[in-house]
Protein backbone atom coordinates (compact mmCIF):
# COMPACT_ATOMS: atom_id res chain seq x y z
CA UNK A 1 0.00 0.00 0.00
CA UNK A 2 1.41 3.74 -0.92
CA UNK A 3 1.71 6.78 1.22
CA UNK A 4 -1.28 8.08 -0.50
CA UNK A 5 -3.80 5.08 -0.48
CA UNK A 6 -2.30 4.61 3.46
CA UNK A 7 -3.95 8.54 4.16
CA UNK A 8 -6.76 7.46 1.71
CA UNK A 9 -8.05 4.25 3.94
CA UNK A 10 -7.28 6.50 7.40
CA UNK A 11 -9.42 9.19 5.75
CA UNK A 12 -11.95 6.59 5.16
CA UNK A 13 -11.84 5.25 8.25
CA UNK A 14 -12.01 8.53 10.53
CA UNK A 15 -14.85 9.65 8.31
CA UNK A 16 -16.87 6.63 9.16
CA UNK A 17 -16.18 6.96 13.08
CA UNK A 18 -17.38 10.31 12.71
CA UNK A 19 -20.29 9.58 10.53
CA UNK A 20 -21.74 6.61 11.38
CA UNK A 21 -19.98 6.34 15.54
CA UNK A 22 -19.81 9.37 16.82
CA UNK A 23 -23.67 10.21 16.04
CA UNK A 24 -27.11 10.64 17.69
CA UNK A 25 -30.26 11.14 16.78
CA UNK A 26 -31.02 14.73 19.04
CA UNK A 27 -27.90 16.07 17.09
CA UNK A 28 -28.93 15.70 13.64
CA UNK A 29 -31.02 18.43 13.43
CA UNK A 30 -28.53 20.52 15.39
CA UNK A 31 -25.37 19.33 12.50
CA UNK A 32 -28.26 20.44 9.76
CA UNK A 33 -28.83 23.58 11.53
CA UNK A 34 -25.06 24.41 11.69
CA UNK A 35 -24.71 23.77 7.78
CA UNK A 36 -27.42 25.57 6.27
CA UNK A 37 -26.76 29.07 5.46
CA UNK A 38 -29.95 30.63 6.62
CA UNK A 39 -28.53 30.07 10.50
CA UNK A 40 -26.25 32.38 10.19
CA UNK A 41 -28.27 35.34 8.89
CA UNK A 42 -28.30 36.96 12.22
CA UNK A 43 -24.44 36.53 12.80
CA UNK A 44 -24.14 38.34 9.07
CA UNK A 45 -26.47 41.09 10.13
CA UNK A 46 -24.71 41.73 13.81
CA UNK A 47 -21.15 41.73 11.64
CA UNK A 48 -22.84 44.49 9.36
CA UNK A 49 -23.62 46.31 12.81
CA UNK A 50 -20.81 45.88 14.13
CA UNK A 51 -18.37 46.92 11.60
CA UNK A 52 -20.76 50.19 10.95
CA UNK A 53 -20.98 50.78 14.58
CA UNK A 54 -17.19 50.10 15.55
CA UNK A 55 -15.44 50.54 12.25
CA UNK A 56 -17.11 52.98 10.35
CA UNK A 57 -14.22 54.17 8.71
CA UNK A 58 -13.16 50.53 7.45
CA UNK A 59 -16.75 49.34 6.74
CA UNK A 60 -17.26 49.57 3.11
CA UNK A 61 -13.56 48.20 2.40
CA UNK A 62 -14.84 45.60 5.18
CA UNK A 63 -17.69 44.57 3.95
CA UNK A 64 -16.05 44.61 -0.37
CA UNK A 65 -13.15 41.81 0.80
CA UNK A 66 -15.51 39.85 3.14
CA UNK A 67 -17.73 39.30 -0.13
CA UNK A 68 -14.36 38.83 -2.51
CA UNK A 69 -13.03 36.02 -0.20
CA UNK A 70 -16.31 34.43 -0.25
CA UNK A 71 -16.22 34.73 -4.18
CA UNK A 72 -12.73 33.45 -4.27
CA UNK A 73 -12.84 30.81 -2.12
CA UNK A 74 -16.29 29.46 -3.43
CA UNK A 75 -14.92 29.33 -7.06
CA UNK A 76 -11.69 27.77 -6.58
CA UNK A 77 -12.98 25.54 -4.50
CA UNK A 78 -16.17 24.60 -6.50
CA UNK A 79 -15.52 25.26 -10.17
CA UNK A 80 -11.73 24.82 -10.40
CA UNK A 81 -10.08 22.37 -8.10
CA UNK A 82 -13.03 20.08 -7.53
CA UNK A 83 -13.15 18.78 -10.86
CA UNK A 84 -9.57 19.01 -11.09
CA UNK A 85 -8.91 16.66 -8.40
CA UNK A 86 -12.09 14.52 -8.97
CA UNK A 87 -12.24 12.94 -5.94
CA UNK A 88 -15.88 11.13 -5.23
CA UNK A 89 -18.10 12.41 -1.83
CA UNK A 90 -18.13 9.67 0.23
CA UNK A 91 -22.15 9.32 -0.69
CA UNK A 92 -20.96 8.23 -4.26
CA UNK A 93 -18.13 5.55 -3.37
CA UNK A 94 -20.66 2.31 -3.72
CA UNK A 95 -17.75 0.48 -0.57
CA UNK A 96 -19.64 3.08 1.77
CA UNK A 97 -23.27 2.54 0.82
CA UNK A 98 -24.28 0.27 3.84
CA UNK A 99 -22.38 3.08 6.37
CA UNK A 100 -24.52 6.20 5.37
CA UNK A 101 -27.35 7.50 7.09
CA UNK A 102 -28.71 9.52 4.30
CA UNK A 103 -29.35 12.34 6.37
CA UNK A 104 -28.85 14.79 3.21
CA UNK A 105 -28.94 14.45 0.20
CA UNK A 106 -25.77 13.78 -2.15
CA UNK A 107 -25.22 16.65 -3.82
CA UNK A 108 -22.21 17.13 -6.60
CA UNK A 109 -20.41 14.37 -7.70
CA UNK A 110 -16.78 15.53 -6.21
CA UNK A 111 -15.92 16.70 -2.84
CA UNK A 112 -12.68 17.88 -2.68
CA UNK A 113 -11.75 20.45 -1.58
CA UNK A 114 -15.22 21.13 1.03
CA UNK A 115 -16.54 24.80 -0.41
CA UNK A 116 -18.23 25.00 2.78
CA UNK A 117 -14.91 24.72 5.01
CA UNK A 118 -13.08 27.49 2.24
CA UNK A 119 -15.71 29.40 2.33
CA UNK A 120 -16.33 29.72 6.10
CA UNK A 121 -12.28 29.67 6.65
CA UNK A 122 -12.21 32.39 4.94
CA UNK A 123 -14.38 34.78 6.26
CA UNK A 124 -12.89 33.69 9.70
CA UNK A 125 -9.78 34.17 8.72
CA UNK A 126 -10.27 37.55 7.05
CA UNK A 127 -12.46 38.39 10.22
CA UNK A 128 -9.79 37.84 12.49
CA UNK A 129 -6.62 39.58 11.50
CA UNK A 130 -8.99 42.35 10.34
CA UNK A 131 -10.88 42.90 13.33
CA UNK A 132 -7.64 42.05 15.57
CA UNK A 133 -6.25 45.17 13.34
CA UNK A 134 -9.58 47.43 13.67
CA UNK A 135 -10.13 46.82 17.47
CA UNK A 136 -7.71 44.96 19.01
CA UNK A 137 -9.43 42.37 19.85
CA UNK A 138 -8.57 38.30 19.09
CA UNK A 139 -12.36 36.97 18.38
CA UNK A 140 -11.42 32.98 18.63
CA UNK A 141 -14.80 32.35 18.27
CA UNK A 142 -14.71 32.44 14.72
CA UNK A 143 -12.42 29.40 14.79
CA UNK A 144 -14.62 27.45 16.69
CA UNK A 145 -17.40 28.82 14.48
CA UNK A 146 -15.62 27.18 11.44
CA UNK A 147 -14.46 24.37 13.08
CA UNK A 148 -18.27 23.69 14.09
CA UNK A 149 -19.32 23.57 10.15
CA UNK A 150 -17.04 21.62 9.42
CA UNK A 151 -17.20 19.16 11.57
CA UNK A 152 -21.15 19.00 10.65
CA UNK A 153 -20.15 18.22 6.71
CA UNK A 154 -18.53 15.58 7.93
CA UNK A 155 -20.88 14.44 10.79
CA UNK A 156 -24.15 14.55 7.50
CA UNK A 157 -21.87 12.46 5.22
CA UNK A 158 -20.56 15.31 2.94
CA UNK A 159 -16.95 15.32 3.10
CA UNK A 160 -14.36 13.05 3.95
CA UNK A 161 -12.23 15.24 6.74
CA UNK A 162 -9.49 15.15 4.49
CA UNK A 163 -11.86 16.99 2.15
CA UNK A 164 -12.73 19.58 5.05
CA UNK A 165 -8.77 19.70 6.02
CA UNK A 166 -8.08 20.78 2.09
CA UNK A 167 -10.82 23.54 2.58
CA UNK A 168 -9.89 25.36 5.08
CA UNK A 169 -6.23 25.25 4.10
CA UNK A 170 -7.60 26.96 1.28
CA UNK A 171 -9.62 29.61 3.11
CA UNK A 172 -7.74 30.50 5.88
CA UNK A 173 -5.03 31.10 2.79
CA UNK A 174 -7.42 33.44 1.30
CA UNK A 175 -9.11 35.38 4.28
CA UNK A 176 -5.18 35.78 5.79
CA UNK A 177 -3.99 37.37 2.32
CA UNK A 178 -6.86 39.65 2.19
CA UNK A 179 -6.47 40.71 5.57
CA UNK A 180 -2.76 41.38 4.79
CA UNK A 181 -3.90 43.14 1.70
CA UNK A 182 -6.42 45.16 4.18
CA UNK A 183 -3.98 46.07 6.43
CA UNK A 184 -1.40 47.61 3.74
CA UNK A 185 -4.44 49.67 1.87
CA UNK A 186 -5.77 50.90 5.17
CA UNK A 187 -3.28 50.63 7.87
CA UNK A 188 0.37 51.16 6.68
CA UNK A 189 1.63 54.94 7.46
CA UNK A 190 1.03 57.22 4.37
CA UNK A 191 4.16 59.21 3.25
CA UNK A 192 3.06 62.90 2.87
CA UNK A 193 3.78 64.38 -0.29
CA UNK A 194 6.59 66.37 -0.69
CA UNK A 195 5.81 70.41 0.41
CA UNK A 196 3.23 68.86 2.50
CA UNK A 197 4.47 70.00 6.00
CA UNK A 198 5.56 73.18 4.87
CA UNK A 199 2.22 74.32 3.76
CA UNK A 200 0.45 72.96 6.83
CA UNK A 201 2.77 74.08 9.68
CA UNK A 202 0.12 72.79 12.44
CA UNK A 203 1.27 68.81 11.56
CA UNK A 204 4.69 69.30 11.95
Amino acid sequence: MTPWEMLEEFDKQLFLFIHSKMTDPSLDGVMLLLRNAITWIPLYLFMLYWIIRFGKKHAWQFILFTVIVFAITDYVSASLLKPLIGRLRPCWNPDLQPYLRNIVGCGGQYGMPSSHAANHFGIAAFWFWSIRLIKGQKWYWLWAWAIAICYAQVYVGKHYPFDILVGALLGYTTGTLFARIFEIWQFAPKTPRPGITKQLPHMQ
